[in-house]
C-alpha cells in the first residue's frame, strides 16, 4: 500500500486556520497548534453571542418602548396589553424605532392602546 502524505490538504488547512488567527496576540497568531485552539474557542464565542445578540436587542427595544410609554403615564405591560386589545400588530423593534425616531406618531399609538384598555 502506498504512503499518502496529505501535503496539499494539510497545507490548505493550515492556511485557513492561520488566516482566521490573523491579528491574535503572540503565539496564537504564529503557532499552528495554538492557532487551532484559539480559532475553535473564538468560533464557540461567536456561536453563543449570535444568540445573545437577539436577547440584547429585545431588551433594548423593551427599554426604549417603556421609556416612551412612561411619558404618557402608562406602564409597558399595560401598553402591550392595550395593543393586543386594539389589534395593533407592530413588533417591538418597530415600536422602539417609532418611540425613538418619531415620538408624535408613537403618542398616537399609545392613545389607541389606552382607548382599548378603557
Amino acid at each position: 500500500m502506498t504512503r499518502i502524505k496529505r501535503g496539499v490538504a494539510g497545507h490548505r488547512r493550515h492556511k485557513r486556520v492561520m488566516k482566521l488567527a490573523k491579528g491574535y496576540r503572540g503565539k496564537r497568531s504564529r503557532w499552528f497548534r495554538m492557532a487551532v485552539q484559539s480559532v475553535m474557542r473564538s468560533d464557540q464565542f461567536a456561536y453563543e453571542h449570535r444568540r445573545d445578540r437577539k436577547r440584547d436587542f429585545r431588551r433594548l427595544w423593551i427599554a426604549r418602548i417603556s421609556a416612551g410609554v412612561r411619558e404618557h403615564g402608562l406602564s409597558y405591560s399595560r401598553f402591550i396589553g392595550g395593543l393586543k386589545k386594539a389589534g395593533i400588530e407592530l413588533d417591538r423593534k418597530q415600536l422602539a424605532d417609532l418611540a425613538f425616531a418619531d415620538p408624535a406618531a408613537f403618542g398616537t399609538v399609545v392613545q389607541h392602546a389606552q382607548a382599548a384598555l378603557a
